[in-house]
């Protein structure tokens, strides 16, 4: 158990240098990606004991600090010398507060008129976690895949699709996702090194954890 959870830690560590090194989120974003990454380890402890009853859930100023974190994750991976569209900036306010089905409302309509916004996508997909209280859905899943199939090269759709995976606790599903991120990414990739380097860690604790055997 304490093997496992050491890997659990470096797992964290690796998630929290790739929003260093690759996401290049701002100091107080930093701040907040630690906090969903505290939030998604202690889903996973309650994944880990189903003796125990569901964990409750969190309250308000941990879903808004979770949607903070979203909106800056995925910003920063886009270059704003070019304003996003009103309707992603309506939604972001929403996600910020937490507030994800009306975030995921603004989008859906967004996107029905510009279904070929990639960032718009990926906004979507992370709003429809939020709203299902971290919880991968099929229409999560769907909005990650439109984002891909507008842009394979880009990396936002696999590694926030399987960060989600992560913190509800799926994570050979996780594992499996960012091991085809690997596999399709150039040898020159920025987040190449330090995803592989997540998805042995992720290889490793799945070796010393029976339970995530086999899943």
């Amino acid at each position: 158990m304490i093997a496992t959870w050491l890997a659990v830690g470096a797992l964290a560590l690796g998630a929290f240098a790739f929003a260093v090194l690759v996401l290049r989120l701002p100091r107080e974003g930093l701040a907040l990606f630690g906090a969903v990454l505290a939030l998604g380890l202690a889903g996973y402890a309650w994944q880990g004991s189903p003796g125990l009853a569901a964990a409750p859930k969190a309250p308000g100023g941990a879903m808004n600090n979770e949607g903070e974190a979203m909106v800056e994750g995925r910003a920063a991976l886009f270059d704003r010398a070019v304003p996003p569209p009103d309707y992603i900036v309506t939604s972001d306010a929403f996600a910020r507060r937490g507030q994800f089905a009306d975030a995921a409302g603004l989008l859906q309509r967004g996107l029905a008129e510009n279904p070929r916004d990639l960032e718009g996508w990926l906004a979507l997909g992370l709003a429809l976690i939020g709203h299902a209280d971290g919880n991968v859905t099929p229409a999560a899943v769907e909005a990650f895949n439109r984002a891909r199939a507008i842009d394979p090269a880009h990396p936002g759709a696999e590694y926030f699709l399987g960060y989600a995976y992560l913190q509800s606790g799926e994570v050979r599903a996780a594992r499996d996702i960012w091991a085809g991120l690997v596999a399709r990414s150039p040898a020159d990739a920025p987040w190449r090194e330090g995803l592989a380097a997540a998805v042995a860690r992720l290889d490793a604790m799945i070796a010393r954890a029976p339970m995530l055997q086999g899943r």
